[in-house]
């Protein structure tokens, strides 16, 4: 079987942008003929690939062309490149990474990779690995060790989490110091309903984490703010806290009770250009970052 790269291309463009006439925009073709590809592609594999929705989302066979499809665009990439048929031209990869990752160590790595441009999803990292099952992205920073099918996995290192509050808060809710059952009432701050660091930590304090009332404050930096200014205690990572923290801004709520969150780099396992120079310049600045 002989896949059209002119197909392959227009089912990973319907699938990042979630419609047909989106997809056209970006290839410089109509709808009809985005729709003409995507039919003639499903004929080819005999399986209905897209569901016609809004948005358009792949079926499970699509999904699984979908990860042949993202070889097949990257490895084109990279032949361009080599042979300087379009010159400028950049590969794109589609990523995966947490959110604190995002906000404090990963960005900085990507500087100075060449020849890419980067798609970078943002997710929890123990569900990011999922995205790398579905084919949406190449490559993840996840909290899996155990690698994906068709992908390899490297550990990068640490990003320790403490429980932390600022001074207004702890006056208010601890006055005479850390106090257990004060944080059955106390509110809490949480990223989001994917972020379970303040429940485990409610848990492994004998408290049920649906007990205290919550703020959900879906950005990595936001949520930092809404810590240092008395919103709620969270579980923040060294790499945001510790500034805050030598400031006084921010205090440990108890002490002892620091997680460990391992991070993993997993990208599928095909021989590109693009795919190593991303993961060396992540190890590299992993391996000078976290712990």
């Amino acid at each position: 079987m002989e896949l059209d790269l002119h197909h392959v291309r227009t089912l990973a463009a319907v699938s990042d942008l979630g419609s047909f006439d989106a997809a056209a925009r970006v290839l410089s073709i109509t709808p009809s003929a985005v729709s003409q590809r995507i039919k003639a592609l499903e004929t080819q594999i005999g399986r209905v690939l897209v569901l016609r929705s809004k948005p358009a989302t792949l079926t499970d066979s699509g999904r699984v062309v979908m990860r042949v499809a993202r070889q097949l665009v990257v490895l084109e990439g990279d032949m361009i490149a080599a042979l300087d048929l379009e010159p400028g031209a950049l590969t794109t990869l589609p990523l995966v990474v947490n959110a604190d990752s995002l906000a404090t160590w990963f960005l900085p790595a990507l500087v100075d990779v060449p020849g890419v441009s980067f798609d970078i999803v943002r997710e929890d990292q123990a569900h990011s690995a999922a995205l790398l099952r579905e084919g949406v992205v190449m490559a993840a920073v996840t909290s899996e060790a155990e690698p994906v099918q068709g992908c390899h996995a490297t550990f990068l290192g640490t990003m320790t989490y403490r429980p932390m509050a600022s001074p207004r808060w702890l006056e208010r809710w601890m006055p005479q110091g850390f106090d257990r059952a004060a944080l059955e009432r106390a509110p809490v701050v949480v990223f989001d309903r994917k972020d379970t660091l303040q429940d485990d930590y409610l848990r492994g304090s004998g408290i049920d984490p649906l007990a205290p009332p919550r703020h959900h404050v879906p950005g990595s930096a936001d949520f930092r703010d809404a810590v240092a200014l008395g919103l709620g205690w969270g579980m923040l990572p060294d790499l945001q806290a510790d500034a805050l923290a030598a400031a006084g801004e921010l205090i440990e709520l108890e002490h002892g009770r620091a997680v460990p969150v391992p991070l993993y780099w997993q990208q599928w396992s095909l021989d590109s250009a693009a795919l190593v120079a991303v993961a060396e310049a992540v190890a590299r600045t992993a391996a000078a970052t976290l712990r």
